[in-house]
């Protein structure tokens, strides 16, 4: 079934794009350094892109989603709220998912005779299902869809925070250190986040994010911190809009899950939905898993990169 754009998503959508487009054509203009310090003092302009997608995924995206999934499948899902939100609970909560990927991981390191004591020991120290809460950080939040689900323990974080609820950050630059740090905003505006905790999150969420930035070397700097932010068997997970057919952008997806292997992150799923595909990758018991993989997969077109579609695009 499929749903007509009304005049107000048009708006917004052409809002949201037009942004992406002047941010990608100022750095080709000014070098990517030059043009994130501009765009970032562009504040008035980033606080109405804001509000933009918040309103275009409130009322619009998340509207339309709920009323396919009710005559939909569960298999048939649309939503990239719920489809995160499901994989989380099957990965953390419950036991048969994690313990399968671990005991492949464990006979692979046995295989590559790599001394897995250490390993062994954080293993046996674990709890599963998960006691407490899931951290979980969101970068790129927005709006802050995930806070509504009891199990996460979000930490919400964006350059242009819609919602008081999230905070300011510059994730492409913020530091990392042994502990969060915040600071406190100024006429109720949000507080800001100047560094993350290293190994201090379940998750990290990349929803809708990469595609913002305009160079792969900015997306891979965002991939390498998502990284040492996660705890070991932590998640990274990679919602990317995508409207074709699901074969169309096999080649960038099969490059995204090279370059990641080569900071120690597995991809253990990937789904194609309507207008997303969504990805998972794990960060490994040890990175000579996933650096296995990239040797032994890699074809002649994959590198070291993150290109999307519109680096191709010469009008952009």
């Amino acid at each position: 079934m499929k749903t007509v754009a009304s005049e107000e998503h048009l708006k917004l959508s052409s809002e949201i794009k037009a942004l992406h487009s002047t941010l990608r054509q100022n750095t080709k203009k000014l070098g990517a350094k030059q043009a994130w310090h501009e765009h970032l003092q562009a504040k008035s302009k980033l606080q109405s892109y804001s509000k933009a997608m918040r309103e275009l995924a409130v009322n619009h995206w998340e509207v339309n989603d709920r009323k396919q999934e009710e005559t939909t499948s569960k298999s048939q899902q649309r939503s990239r709220i719920t489809w995160t939100v499901n994989y989380c609970r099957e990965y953390f909560l419950c036991e048969d998912l994690i313990n399968k990927i671990r005991q492949r991981e464990l006979r692979l390191l046995d295989e590559l005779k790599i001394d897995c004591t250490d390993i062994n020991g954080t293993i046996a120290a674990k709890q599963h299902p998960l006691v407490g809460r899931i951290k979980f950080l969101d970068v790129g939040s927005c709006y802050n869809p995930f806070k509504s689900f009891s199990e996460f323990d979000v930490t919400a974080v964006d350059i242009a925070p819609a919602m008081e609820d999230v905070f300011e950050c510059d994730f492409l630059n913020v530091e990392l250190g042994d502990c969060i740090e915040v600071s406190s905003g100024n006429d109720n505006k949000s507080s800001t986040i100047n560094k993350l905790e290293v190994n201090g999150y379940d998750v990290v969420v990349f929803s809708l994010l990469l595609e913002y930035l305009p160079t792969s070397e900015q997306r891979l700097k965002c991939c390498e911190k998502a990284f040492k932010l996660l705890k070991n068997e932590g998640l990274l997970i990679i919602i990317t809009p995508d409207s074709k057919h699901v074969n169309a952008n096999a080649k960038l997806m099969k490059t995204w899950r090279y370059a990641l292997a080569q900071l120690g992150l597995g991809r253990i799923k990937i789904e194609k939905l309507e207008h997303i595909t969504c990805m998972v990758f794990r960060k490994c018991l040890d990175p000579e898993i996933s650096l296995r993989w990239s040797r032994m997969h890699k074809e002649p077109y994959m590198e070291y990169c993150i290109e999307i579609p519109q680096d191709f695009d010469a009008c952009i």
